[in-house]
């Protein structure tokens, strides 16, 4: 299984996120080192179009047999199309494996056993896809939208009232890992084609980080001073 890091350049909610300082060593650094030590990942690939991350990820032990071109680099650009871009550039060289673990930089906080976890779930499943889930922070039962006669629930279920602990369990995808099949990938173009298994995490190895406000509760949880 071959991990591939998706890092670019540019980020207009907070620059520079992907090499920013994040408890000692730089935010992409946590998923390399965290991949390397991954006994199912044979290589960590770092899908990049800037060269001072291609040069930090080098440092720290990823490989970055090439660049990503500037179409895929920008705002616009969907993640499938970058990882279709890294799958055909591997293959040109020979060096693809049939499954691919995505792992975007901005989450941290899973760990080697997550990772582990997952890729057997898929193995033994034999499913396209297995994607890191957590409890949702905000039910869909309990989320209201403005509508022109006021509000209203975001979804309509018929129950005048509700109780947290009668809802159904539900679940949102939380971006730390993607376990796929290069021909799922190629054949549906998602991460979450039909058959895929959740893999459940907890909320504090779930954090995505996308303000200071996230980078500020990573460096706590990895400092010790917030626990699960």
């Amino acid at each position: 299984m071959i991990a591939l890091i998706t890092a670019r350049g540019g980020s207009k909610g907070l620059p520079g996120k992907n090499i920013r300082p994040l408890a000692g060593k730089p935010l992409l650094a946590w998923s390399i080192e965290t991949a390397r030590q991954s006994p199912s990942v044979e290589r960590v690939i770092v899908s990049t179009d800037d060269a001072e991350i291609a040069r930090l990820a080098q440092a720290f032990g990823a490989e970055t047999p090439f660049l990503r071109p500037p179409e895929l680099a920008g705002d616009q650009s969907t993640h499938i199309e970058v990882v279709l871009h890294a799958i055909d550039s591997l293959e040109k060289n020979g060096q693809l494996s049939d499954r691919i673990l995505l792992l975007q930089p901005t989450c941290p906080l899973r760990t080697v056993a997550d990772i582990e976890a997952a890729a057997a779930l898929q193995k033994n499943k034999g499913c396209p896809a297995v994607v890191g889930v957590c409890e949702a922070q905000s039910h869909p039962y309990l989320v209201w939208k403005e509508s022109s006669a006021g509000l209203i629930p975001f979804i309509e279920h018929g129950i005048k009232y509700l109780r947290r602990q009668d809802l159904p369990k539900a679940y949102q995808i939380n971006g730390a890992l993607y376990v796929n099949s290069v021909a799922s990938l190629r054949e549906t173009r998602t991460f979450v084609p039909p058959g895929t298994e959740p893999y459940m995490m907890p909320q504090l190895r779930s954090v995505d980080i996308d303000t200071m406000k996230d980078f500020s509760l990573a460096e706590a949880i990895l400092s010790g001073v917030v626990h699960e």
